[in-house]
């Protein structure tokens, strides 16, 4: 593998002007075909074999056309004190409202509450609903202000009017401001980190090209294959994070081996053969980690991992050869001021990474504690987990849609914004209404059901549906307790409804059957993606010890990191600093996310960091300074590598929904604890106690398992450093070249 990467880091060192346009040409290839491609179908969200999904299929199957997925908006209205919505002036009010948004350019219907009957009994409250033939996507500016308008004339006279649905909801940002100071840090992170502009800005330039090539092949291939920019949503922020991230380990080895005094072009293959082979396992690693995301059987999240796993894939392929390609354009802009000034020291000295590591080694056991009961407190509240799916009621109360879900929620009762579809197929039944009454009338009777609505049939007569209004709001987990009961019941109500058959769903009971179904999936994913990390980490380090810890401490790490999302976004410690509104579930995805994403990047750093300790310990380190010496070399570029994480997935926190906050805080958070705890503490602490243990493979398996050379020992052998005092210094002496 070494050898391999070796020669193709010298080739592309060589070619550069070729390597360099072909890079260009494949952007503009796919760019041009992003731009013809047709747009990709909105196939929605699907969730194939819950009870939920089934039902909506049976009900688009029946009635045909209810499955339309136009835009709407529901218009709530809360009279002044001490009146009522129904007073005169109210009245027309309302009713001018539902005439002039019925009057609308792209308005499907508009429903008054008198007509439907949507007053709540002490008549403060009333709501109306407005459809649309288009999509909140596709709804123009024109129709948005022609509602907007109508709305504001009923505040006028007097109504607090409020608005829920998606037809006038605003999209929520990806952080904005926050985020661009992210990259911003980013990019200040590498300068420090290289003391370098044009180290500083390789990276990010490389990875930027790589993002670019990755969403424009989305989009060309959106029609295809079902992808859109929001599948390509991962695929943006792995993408640009692996990019830095192995553009940075293949600069830095470029600098290192400069200092030993190779020349330009073979310090390149020299770094695409060591650095690079570590690429090469890491970007396998965040691989494995995406494509499980499919075990979980949820399209849009397979189609997201696999989306995400082929950018990763394009990252590491521009790492290993456009990087040195323009390294070949500038060899000396990437050494700092002081290298380029013969000044520098040569690489072997102390520096902040060894003299940490060398605190570690001496006192193992006190770390070792430190770290893992630190980390175990923080994942305590990860075992009150309570999965959900965060609607208007997490939204901030400076939204209108969370000011209509809570005066409907005060109109109408808390479930009113959560009501269950029951959907009852009687196609088998001798007196299909006969049998939809039972079955209403036995579900109007269960505990927790506060009313139900009257049925409506199919043109043919053999389906019906009806809503079931809980007492609870849909978060709540007496809901969820709810819904179980009532499928529980099901054999006993269906016998009593001759043949009849019902299925319980609604958003809300779709809400509950996704986190069940992605609960069910965390402990096979993990299986897989940390099973198969084992066996390639075992290729790369040849130990048997070494990818059990490495597993380990990313469980740990992991487990923290949700433990530290709970105790914020579903407990509320400290959630006011981070601008959180409401508290409730942790959305349903959010775990799988987590380990996912994670996962990736922990091994990323697990391999840069013990490769380069693994290096000494084959080149004649013991075990303690072999830990030493690999923190020497890697400890300052992985601390770099963490801190470029933190900043970006903590732009999303300044995020205007609370989902997005949640995913910055975890990933950033979670980045926290491996890098800096797990590998930087942990890590070493128990490779010291192991000593040479750490190492050890059976013979056996030594004879079986392949060799991969990721520390490059051959090209050590082949290619000896030569004497020279300056890293800018060209040697005389002929290097041999690896045959």
């Amino acid at each position: 593998m070494a050898t391999l990467l070796y020669h193709l880091g010298r080739v592309a060192f060589r070619w550069r002007w070729f390597v360099t346009l072909l890079w260009v040409a494949v952007l503009g290839a796919v760019g041009f075909a992003a731009t013809k491609a047709p747009a990709a179908p909105d196939d929605g969200f699907t969730m194939p074999g819950i009870e939920s999904q089934k039902a909506f299929d049976l009900l688009e199957q029946r009635f045909p056309g209810t499955a339309a997925d136009g835009a709407s908006a529901r218009i709530v209205f809360v009279a002044p004190n001490g009146e009522k919505v129904t007073a005169t002036e109210n009245r027309a009010a309302i009713e001018k409202l539902v005439t002039e948004a019925a009057d609308g350019s792209q308005v499907a219907s508009a429903v008054g509450p008198f007509a439907a009957k949507a007053v709540s009994e002490d008549a403060s409250t009333a709501y109306s609903t407005v459809t649309f033939k288009v999509k909140a996507d596709d709804l123009t500016g024109a129709a948005k202000t022609h509602l907007e308008r109508a709305i504001d004339t009923a505040r006028d006279a007097g109504l607090t009017v409020e608005v829920g649905g998606d037809a006038l909801a605003a999209q929520p940002a990806a952080g904005g401001s926050a985020e661009a100071i992210g990259i911003a840090i980013a990019a200040v992170v590498l300068l420090i980190t290289f003391g370098s502009l044009a180290a500083a800005g390789l990276p990010l330039l490389t990875a930027i090209l790589g993002v670019g090539i990755s969403m424009s092949a989305i989009l060309a291939l959106g029609s295809a294959f079902g992808l859109s920019e929001t599948t390509g949503t991962l695929a943006t922020m792995l993408g640009l994070a692996c990019g830095i991230d192995y553009a940075l380990f293949v600069v830095s080895r470029y600098r290192e081996e400069r200092a030993k005094g190779h020349a330009p072009r073979e310090a390149a293959g020299l770094a695409a053969g060591t650095a690079g082979s570590a690429v090469v396992f890491a970007g396998l690693t965040v691989v494995i980690a995406l494509a499980g995301l499919s075990v979980v059987g949820i399209p849009m999240l397979t189609k997201m991992g696999l989306a995400a796993a082929g950018a990763v894939l394009l990252a590491v392929l521009i790492c290993l050869t456009l990087v040195p390609a323009v390294l070949g354009f500038w060899p000396n802009a990437v050494l700092s001021r002081r290298d380029r000034k013969k000044k520098a020291k040569r690489g072997n000295g102390e520096n902040g990474g060894s003299r940490w590591a060398r605190i570690v080694v001496r006192r193992p056991i006190p770390v070792l504690l430190l770290g893992v009961v630190g980390l175990g407190a923080m994942a305590l509240p990860a075992l009150n987990l309570q999965l959900g799916m965060p609607g208007d009621e997490a939204k901030s109360t400076a939204t209108t849609e969370r000011r209509a879900y809570d005066d409907l929620a005060d109109g109408f009762g808390p479930g009113f914004n959560g009501p269950l579809t029951i959907v009852v197929d009687a196609r088998k039944a001798g007196d299909a209404k006969t049998a939809v009454a039972t079955i209403s009338k036995e579900i109007a009777a269960t505990d927790g059901v506060v009313s139900v609505s009257p049925a409506r049939f199919n043109s043919a007569g053999d389906t019906a549906v009806f809503s079931a209004t809980p007492a609870t709001s849909p978060t709540d987990e007496k809901t969820k307790q709810l819904v179980q009961t009532i499928r529980g019941e099901r054999p006993g109500i269906e016998s009593q409804a001759s043949g009849a058959s019902f299925e319980v769903t609604g958003t809300t009971a779709l809400n509950i059957d996704v986190a069940q179904k992605v609960q069910d999936a965390l402990i096979p994913y993990l299986a897989l993606v940390v099973g198969l990390a084992i066996v390639l980490l075992l290729l790369v380090f040849r130990s048997l010890l070494v990818p059990l810890k490495a597993a380990l401490g990313f469980l740990l790490s992991v487990l923290a990191a949700l433990g530290a999302v709970v105790a914020v976004f579903q407990e509320g410690h400290l959630a006011s600093w981070l601008g959180v509104d409401q508290t409730g579930p942790i959305m349903s995805l959010m775990p799988i996310f987590l380990m996912g994403i994670v996962f990736g990047l922990a091994m990323d750093y697990e391999v840069f960091l013990v490769s380069r300790m693994r290096e000494a310990y084959v080149h004649g380190d013991g075990p303690g300074q072999a830990v030493v010496s690999g923190f020497r070399h890697s400890a300052r570029v992985v601390v770099a590598a963490a801190l470029i994480m933190m900043a970006v997935f903590s732009g999303f926190i300044g995020a205007g929904a609370s989902m997005i906050k949640m995913i910055g805080f975890g990933l950033a958070i979670a980045v926290l604890f491996d890098a800096f705890v797990v590998r930087m503490a942990i890590v070493p602490a128990v490779l010291s106690l192991l000593g040479h243990k750490a190492w050890y493979l059976p013979r056996w398996l030594d004879r079986i398992l392949p060799r991969m050379d990721v520390e490059g020992e051959v090209l050590s052998r082949k290619v000896p450093a030569p004497v020279t005092d300056h890293p800018t210094d060209t040697p005389t002496a002929h290097l041999t070249p690896v045959p």
